[in-house]
C-alpha cells in the first residue's frame, strides 16, 4: 500500500513537469496539477508533507531532490517523450549522459517556468528561512549555486521515509561526538545538593513544553536551557551530562572545541554556525567540554584578531540564547567564563572533589567483586588519599589488569600493589605521594 501512495507522489510530481514543459508561461498556482495532500496519508513520506503543511511548491521541490535516490530515470522518460524543452539544459546529467538529475534551476523552471521574477521567486524555498532548509532535507552539490545538483541529505532521508533519526558522525561540518553511558544515577556520587541541581535539569526537560507552550511563556522566556559545570578534572562532569541524556532520551553531543577554533579571522565563527545550524530544533544536549577555550573571558582590543575573537564570543552569546536546547558547558575554573556567558546560564552548578565518605563509596561500589584485597583497608584509603572519581576508576582498572595478568587462583590485591597504582595518578597530576 505504502509503495503505491509513494509512486501516486512521482506520478504527480511527472504530471507537474509534463504541464510545465507544454505550458512554460502559465502561473503554477493557477495551471499546475493540483495536489490534495490529504489523499498522500497514512505513510511516512505522505504524513511529514502533511504534518509541516508544506506549500504544492515545497512538495515539487523535495520530490524533485528525491529523485535520485528513489526514481532516477523519470527526467529521463519525460526527454524521450519531450527532448526539445529548456528544462533538460539546466538539469545534470550522469557521467555516461544517460540520466539527468535535477539542480536548483530545473526547480525553478518547474515552478516559475519562462517568467524570470517568477524563477527568481522560486530561490526563496532554498533559502535560510524555508521550512527545507530549517528541517536540512535539501542537501547541494556543485561549483556554481544555481547549477547545484539537488537532493536529500541521508539524515532526512533515513527520518521523512523511514520515520528513523539517524544522528550524525563527528565531521568538520559536525564537530561533535555522541556520548553514551551505562551507568545510572547510583552511580554518580556526588552531594546530595549537587545532585538535586542536576535532577532540576532532568525536570526543565521533561516540563518546558508545558511551560512554554501549554502556559504560553515563549513570549516571556528565552528557548532552552543553559548549564556551566565547574570543577576539577575527573569530578563527574561528563559523566552527569551523559546521565542527563540517559534519563531524559536524548542524544548528548560532546563538541570537539579544538575542531572549533580557527587561527584565521572569521572561521571560528562559521564552524560555531555550522553547529548550531545542525542541531537546532532537534531536542539534542550539546555538551561543550573543557569550554574555557572558546566561552572565556574577553580580551583588550590590541589588533585584528583581538577584534575578532571579541565578535566571535558576541556571536556565540546570541547562538546560545536562542537555543531552544540543553547547553552545558565545563570548565575547571568558573572564573575563566566570561561574565556575559555566567549572567546567561540558569543554573552554575560545583563539582567539588569527592570528601572522605565519597571516595569510600566510589571505591566500594565500583571494585569488581572477584577481586580479593588483602589486609586492605578501604576506609583507611579512602581517608588518606585524596583522588578524584576518575582517578579512583583508573586505579581499579590497574590493579584489576595486573591482578588478572598474574594467573593466580583468588584475584588477591595486595596493599603493596594497590599502592603502586595510587601512586601512578599522583605521579600523573604531579603530587606529592606519601
Amino acid at each position: 500500500m505504502e509503495s503505491e501512495q509513494l509512486q501516486k507522489l512521482f506520478t504527480h510530481l511527472e504530471k507537474v513537469i509534463t504541464w510545465r514543459i507544454n505550458n512554460p508561461s502559465e502561473d503554477f498556482n493557477g495551471g499546475a496539477p493540483e495536489l490534495n495532500t490529504s489523499n498522500h496519508e497514512n505513510f511516512q513520506l505522505g504524513d511529514y508533507i502533511s504534518g509541516k503543511e508544506l506549500a504544492h511548491q515545497e512538495v515539487v521541490v523535495l520530490l524533485m531532490a528525491l529523485l535520485p535516490r528513489l526514481d532516477p530515470a523519470l527526467l529521463k522518460r519525460i526527454y524521450l517523450e519531450l527532448p526539445g524543452s529548456v528544462l533538460f539544459d539546466f538539469c545534470s546529467t550522469n557521467d555516461s549522459g544517460r540520466l539527468f538529475y535535477p539542480t536548483i534551476q530545473a526547480a525553478q523552471y518547474v515552478l516559475g517556468g519562462d517568467s524570470i521574477s517568477e524563477r527568481l521567486k522560486a530561490l526563496d524555498y532554498f533559502g535560510p528561512n524555508s521550512v527545507l532548509s530549517k528541517e536540512e532535507l535539501i542537501v547541494f552539490s556543485g561549483s556554481a549555486y544555481e547549477n547545484s545538483q539537488i537532493n536529500v541529505h541521508e539524515e532526512a532521508f533515513n527520518k521523512i521515509m523511514f520515520g528513523l533519526e539517524l544522528l550524525p558522525k563527528m565531521s568538520n561540518d559536525f564537530p561533535a561526538e555522541q556520548i553514551l553511558t551505562r551507568r545510572s544515577w547510583t552511580d554518580l556520587i556526588l552531594p546530595q545538593t549537587t545532585l538535586q541541581e542536576l535532577k532540576s535539569i532532568e525536570a526543565w526537560y521533561n516540563s518546558s513544553r508545558i511551560l512554554m507552550e501549554d502556559w504560553n511563556m515563549q513570549t516571556k522566556l528565552k528557548p532552552g536551557f543553559r548549564v556551566l559545570f565547574h570543577g576539577e578534572p575527573g569530578t563527574g562532569k561528563t559523566l552527569a551530562a551523559s546521565l542527563l541524556g540517559k534519563y531524559t532520551q536524548r542524544p548528548v553531543f560532546r563538541v570537539d572545541v579544538s575542531m572549533l577554533v580557527s587561527k584565521y579571522i572569521g572561521e571560528t565563527e562559521k564552524q560555531l554556525a555550522k553547529l548550531f545550524n545542525k542541531a537546532e530544533n532537534k531536542n539534542w544536549i550539546l555538551f561543550f567540554d573543557e569550554a574555557d577555550a572558546i566561552f572565556g573571558k574577553r580580551t583588550s582590543v590590541k589588533d585584528a584578531h583581538d577584534k575578532y575573537a571579541n565578535q566571535e564570543v558576541s556571536y556565540l552569546l546570541q547562538r546560545i540564547e536562542t537555543f531552544s536546547g540543553l547547553i552545558i558547558l565545563a570548565s575547571n575554573f568558573k572564573n575563566n567564563m566570561d561574565k556575559a556567558f555566567t549572567r546567561r546560564f540558569h543554573s552554575c552548578i560545583q563539582f567539588n572533589n569527592p570528601k572522605h565518605e565519597e571516595r569510600l563509596r566510589i571505591w566500594q561500589q565500583n571494585l569488581p567483586e572477584p577481586l580479593q584485597l588483602e589486609d586492605i583497608d578501604l576506609e583507611q584509603i579512602a581517608q588518606r588519599y585524596e583522588l578524584t572519581g576518575s582517578n579512583i576508576m583508573n586505579v581499579i582498572q590497574d590493579v584489576s589488569l595486573k591482578t588478572i595478568a598474574l594467573q593466580e587462583p583468588g584475584y588477591k590485591v595486595s596493599l603493596d600493589m594497590l599502592l603502586d597504582s595510587i601512586k601512578k595518578e599522583y605521579v600523573k597530576e604531579d603530587k606529592i605521594f606519601m
